[in-house]
C-alpha cells in the first residue's frame, strides 16, 4: 500500500509583511467529508506498516498485563466514620470507587460501592471521570464524566441511600466541582467557547439550572479560572489565574452558601503582572507561597480576614537553589513540597514552634507526591515516593515524631527484580555551557559501550517537571537491551523559575539545544550512538521531537511524537482557538513582529526542509481541544511532500480520543505496545 498524498490547496497566511502558502491550511476543516478520509486513509496505512509487528505487539501487550495486579485496591484514606478506597477488578477497565463505615478500621465489613466506572462506560469507546467528591454528610457523590475525550464534563449527583440520579447532567464544566458545608450546595466551574475555565456557579440541589447563581466570571481570555475549598473548610477560593499572574478571591464557605451575589468575595492581592502567589488556610492564618520578587518563590503568612499585601510576615525567604513547588496546611502543621538540583522533597514546618525538618528519603535519585490528605487536624501526612527502579510506595509519615510507614508497595508481577536495573544522573554540557541533567535506566546488564539503542524522551515546558519515577511498562524496553533516558531540559522546572524562563519566548531554542546537546553527551560517555536513538515526546514535547528532527535528524533511528503540538505558528495567530491567547505568555504573540519571527524561526511545521528524516509514529486525537488533530496531520502531509529519504512516516488519529488517548487501562496498554513495538522495530530489538 503506498502512502496517502494529502492535495494541496493553497492558502496564504500572510502575516507582518511576511508570504507564507500553507498547502495543508484545508484539513483544519473536521466537518469535511474529505479531511475524515484522508485521515481514515492514513489510519490504514499505519495499520498496514504495523501489522507484520502483530505478534510482538501481543507480547508486549501480555507482557505489561502481565506485571499489573490486575485485582488490586488502593490505600483507604478515613474521612469520618468512613473508609474510602478504589479498586480494580481482572479485565476490567475503570476503576470501582466504594467505602466501608468502620470506626476502628475494620476492613471486613461489608463493602459499599460508591460508584462503578465500568457499569457507566459501558458501551462507550471513550470515559473518563474527572471529578468525584463525597458530601460532607456522606450522603451524596458528586461526579463528573467525559465520554469523547475534549475534556468538557456533565456534572451529576448520586443519592448514596436511594442509588437515585438526583441532579444533572449539568453540561460544559471544567474539573473543578466542590461542596459547601451544608450538603446541599455545589459549586462549579464552566468552560467558554474557547474551552476556559470561566466562571464560577452555584447550584442548589435538585433546584433548576436556570435558577444557578453566578458568583465570578473573568472577562479576559488570556486567563482561566479554579476552584477550591481549603482543607479546614473554613474558605471558598476562586483562583483567577494565566501561565504567569494570579489573582485569589476567598470568602467564608458558609457565607458563599449563604448570600447571592460576588460581592460576598474579597481579594488577597489583585493581580500583578509576572506575580504568581498560591494560598492556604489554617487557624487564623492564610498562607502565601508567591514568586514575588522571588523567582523560586518564597511563603508569607498574613491574617485571613483582612490579608492586606502590608499584612504579610515572610517565614520562608526567597533561596537561589531551591525552588518551593507548593504548600499543604494543617491545623498544626505547613508541609511545603521543594526541589533542589532538580529533585523534589518534603519539608514540615511546625505552625506552633516555627521548627521545621525534611522527610528523609531512601535513593538518591527518586520523586515523591502527597496524596489525599482530608482531614485537617490530623498528624498524619500521607504520600507517595518513587524512582526509576521503585515502583509507587504509599507512606504515612508521623509529622509529630518524625517517623514514616510503610503503607503499601504497589506489585510488579512477572517476575520484576529491581535488583537487575541501575538508575543514573548524568549532566550534558548545553551550547551556552549550562549544565543540563539528564535522568536514565537501564538493565545491570546492558552493554554501555555504544552499542545499546537509546530511548531520550524530553518535554521542556510550562514549568513541568518530569519526574524520574517508575513505569512498569518500561520494563518490556529494558529487558530488551534498550537504555531509557530524560532530559530534563530548560523549560521545564526542574532546576527552579530560572531554568522555566530560560526556555520559554524568546529562549525556546535552548529547549531544542538542551535536548540535541543532552543526546550528545549520551553519545560521547559510550550509552549509545548517533543514529541509534529514539526521541520520545507529546504535546508540547511533541513540539521538542518536531523541532530536533528538524536541527539533527542525523541523531534519531527513529521518533515518537504523541500529540505534537508543531504547527505553532498557525495556532499562535488564530485567537478563536482554545487556549491560544492563554498561551501567549509561554511562546509569545505573534501579533508583535519580534515574537512572530523567533516562532517562526523554530515553528516545526514551518521549518520542514528538503532532507532526510528518520522513522516516524505520529499519534493524534480528533476530539483534543488542546492539541488539535490537524496539527499532527498537517505535519505528515508536508513531511510526505517534503523530506528526502525511504523511511517510514506513519500518522494514527484516534478519531474517538482526546488529548490523554485511550481512557480504559487495558486499551491504554495496547496503545502503548503499538508504540513501543514500532521502536524496538526500528532499532532492531524485536
Amino acid at each position: 500500500m503506498n502512502p496517502p498524498i494529502a492535495k494541496k490547496a493553497p492558502k496564504d497566511v500572510t502575516a507582518h509583511g511576511d508570504s507564507r502558502i500553507d498547502d495543508y491550511f484545508w484539513l483544519r476543516e473536521r466537518h469535511d467529508p474529505d479531511v475524515v478520509e484522508y485521515l481514515r486513509a492514513e489510519n490504514d496505512y499505519a495499520d498496514e506498516f504495523l501489522e507484520p509487528m502483530t505478534g510482538l505487539r501481543k507480547n508486549l501487550y501480555d507482557e505489561m498485563v502481565a506485571r499489573l495486579k490486575e485485582t488490586d485496591m488502593s490505600v483507604p484514606y478515613r474521612r469520618d466514620d468512613f473508609l474510602y478506597y478504589a479498586r480494580t477488578e481482572k479485565d476490567r477497565q475503570y476503576e470501582i470507587f466504594c467505602r466501608k463505615r468502620s470506626i476502628d478500621a475494620d476492613l471486613s465489613e461489608l463493602e459499599e460501592i460508591v460508584l462503578d466506572e465500568n457499569i457507566l462506560a459501558e458501551g462507550r469507546p471513550y470515559f473518563s471521570v474527572g471529578a468525584r467528591e463525597v458530601s460532607p454528610d456522606h450522603r451524596y457523590l458528586a461526579y463528573t464524566v467525559d465520554t469523547t475525550g475534549s475534556e468538557s464534563f456533565e456534572l451529576y449527583v448520586l443519592d448514596l441511600v436511594t442509588r437515585a440520579i438526583v441532579d444533572g447532567p449539568i453540561g460544559g464544566l471544567s474539573y473543578d466541582v466542590e461542596w459547601g458545608n451544608d450538603s446541599e450546595t455545589l459549586f462549579y466551574t464552566i468552560l467558554d467557547e474557547q474551552m476556559r475555565p470561566h466562571a464560577v456557579r452555584r447550584h442548589r440541589l435538585g433546584k433548576p439550572l436556570d435558577g444557578d447563581i453566578e458568583l465570578f466570571r473573568e472577562p479576559d481570555p488570556a486567563f482561566f479560572v479554579g476552584l477550591e475549598v481549603t482543607r479546614s473548610r473554613e474558605y471558598l477560593l476562586i483562583v483567577v489565574e494565566s501561565n504567569t499572574t494570579t489573582e485569589t478571591r476567598f470568602a467564608k464557605l458558609d457565607d458563599a452558601v449563604t448570600e447571592t451575589g460576588p460581592s460576598t468575595f474579597s481579594v488577597v492581592k489583585k493581580r500583578q503582572a509576572e506575580v504568581e502567589y498560591h494560598v492556604a488556610h489554617s487557624g487564623q492564618s492564610f498562607f502565601i507561597l508567591t514568586n514575588e520578587d522571588a523567582f523560586n518563590f518564597r511563603i508569607f503568612e498574613a491574617p485571613a480576614r483582612r490579608p492586606a499585601r502590608s499584612q504579610w510576615r515572610e517565614i520562608v525567604p526567597h533561596r537561589p537553589h531551591v525552588k518551593i513547588d507548593s504548600i499543604d496546611a494543617f491545623e498544626r502543621y505547613l508541609v511545603i513540597k521543594e526541589r533542589e538540583n532538580g529533585l523534589k522533597r518534603i519539608r514540615v514546618m511546625d505552625l506552633l514552634t516555627r521548627e521545621s525538618h525534611d522527610v528523609a528519603m531512601d535513593e538518591p535519585v527518586y520523586t515523591v507526591w502527597l496524596e489525599y490528605n482530608p482531614d485537617f487536624h490530623s498528624t498524619q501526612l500521607r504520600f507517595s515516593y518513587s524512582s526509576l527502579t521503585t515502583p509507587r510506595s504509599v507512606y504515612d509519615y508521623d509529622m509529630e515524631e518524625g517517623t514514616k510507614t510503610l503503607l503499601k508497595r504497589y506489585e510488579v508481577l512477572g517476575g520484576y527484580d529491581p535488583a537487575n536495573y541501575a538508575s543514573e544522573r548524568l549532566y550534558a554540557n548545553a551550547v551556552d555551557g549550562t549544565k543540563v541533567p539528564i535522568s536514565l535506566v537501564y538493565r545491570r546488564d546492558t552493554p554501555r559501550d555504544g552499542t545499546a539503542p537509546l530511548v531520550l524522551y524530553g518535554y521542556g515546558a510550562y514549568g513541568v517537571s518530569v519526574e524520574p519515577h517508575f513505569v512498569a511498562n518500561r520494563v518490556s524496553l529494558l529487558d530488551r537491551g534498550v537504555i531509557f533516558a530524560i532530559a530534563h531540559i530548560r523549560g521545564g522546572g526542574e532546576l527552579g523559575g530560572a531554568w522555566y524562563e530560560k526556555g520559554k519566548r524568546f529562549y525556546k531554542r535552548n529547549t531544542f539545544t538542551d535536548f540535541i546537546a543532552s543526546a550528545e553527551h549520551l553519545v560521547a560517555k559510550g550509552y549509545t550512538r548517533a543514529g541509534n536513538i529514539v526521541g520520545y515526546g507529546g504535546s508540547a514535547g511533541g513540539m521538542l521531537i518536531g523541532a530536533v528532527l528538524n536541527l539533527r535528524p542525523d541523531l534519531w533511528r527513529a521518533a515518537v511524537a504523541v500529540v505534537p503540538f508543531v504547527d505553532v505558528l498557525n495556532t499562535m495567530l488564530d485567537t478563536s482557538l482554545p487556549l491560544t491567547v492563554i498561551e501567549f505568555e509561554e511562546w509569545g504573540n505573534p501579533a508583535d513582529k519580534k515574537a512572530y519571527e523567533y516562532i517562526r524561526s523554530y515553528s516545526p511545521y514551518d521549518n520542514v526542509t528538503h532532507q532526510d528524516y528518520p522513522s516516524l509514529l505520529v499519534l493524534g486525537g480528533f476530539n483534543d481541544r488542546r492539541v488539535q488533530y490537524w496539527e499532527p496531520a498537517k505535519w505528515v502531509a508536508k513531511l510526505r511532500a517534503w523530506k528526502t529519504d525511504a523511511n517510514p512516516l506513519l500518522l494514527r488519529t484516534r478519531m474517538g480520543e482526546g488529548h490523554k488517548g485511550a481512557s480504559g487501562r487495558y486499551d491504554h496498554l495496547k496503545d502503548v505496545a503499538v508504540e513501543y513495538a514500532f521502536i524496538l522495530d526500528r532499532v532492531g530489538r524485536v
